[in-house]
């Protein structure tokens, strides 16, 4: 019998990958498209995009690795907790297993004896998983969800990049948009692929967004440039 595939298990490290990407994506070509609007040289838009992969990706690592760590604490303060009270009420954790099992669907008799084998077998192990809803798949990663945020957002970010490198100075802010509505559909196609979620759904929500992130970083940098010329 061949092992099934569970998207559930790709959770931890899609979820930053993905929001590290089209954070990439949206925010670089946004601070472009900005500065394009604002200034008639190149310079400024080549600089502007550097430093929005750079300070972005630390930051998004950064954010990911204290949320996590967060998330981490309080599951290892849960583990913790749970550890004193199987040692102290063994009897009230175990009832408390069995209720656990009868709320979902099993008779009481057979609630109490896999409650039974379950705490014979691992009990800190059982409550995490059925009461606490703590295992191995679903368990914070801080460090790994730091580097696919950073990597993914280095990888996004390096794309409006280059277009603000090549492409022509005249036509830069609609370059810019057209390829990072390019870029962001890719990305969501992906996600959605490596989730297994509606492809359609995950590409229009990104470029939905996207394009309302661009647009008022336009008008920013056009009042600016006006402002200033």
């Amino acid at each position: 019998m061949q092992n099934e595939t569970h998207y559930i298990t790709r959770s931890g490290w899609l979820r930053a990958a993905v929001l590290g990407a089209n954070d990439g994506i949206l925010s670089t070509t946004s601070l472009a498209i900005g500065i394009a609007a604002a200034s008639e040289t190149r310079s400024p838009i080549i600089l502007a995009a550097l430093a929005g992969v750079v300070a972005g990706a630390l930051s998004m690592a950064a954010g990911e690795y204290v949320s996590v760590s967060s998330q981490s604490d309080i599951e290892k303060s849960d583990l913790k907790r749970e550890m004193k009270e199987l040692e102290e009420t063994p009897e009230s954790e175990l009832e408390e297993l069995t209720q656990i099992y009868i709320s979902r669907g099993l008779t009481p008799e057979l609630a109490k004896e896999v409650a039974l084998q379950l705490t014979s077998h691992n009990a800190l192990e059982s409550h995490a998983r059925d009461e606490l809803g703590i295992n191995e798949i679903t368990q914070a990663r801080p460090m790994q969800a730091a580097l696919a945020s950073a990597l993914a957002f280095i990888c996004g970010g390096i794309l409006p990049l280059l277009v603000a490198i090549f492409a022509p100075l005249k036509y830069m802010v609609f370059l810019q948009y057209g390829f990072a509505i390019i870029f962001l559909a890719l990305s969501g196609t992906l996600a959605a692929k490596a989730g297994g979620s509606n492809k359609l759904k995950s590409v229009a929500r990104i470029c939905i967004w996207g394009t309302v992130a661009m647009v008022a970083s336009a008008l920013v940098g056009y009042a600016f440039g006006v402002q200033t010329s």
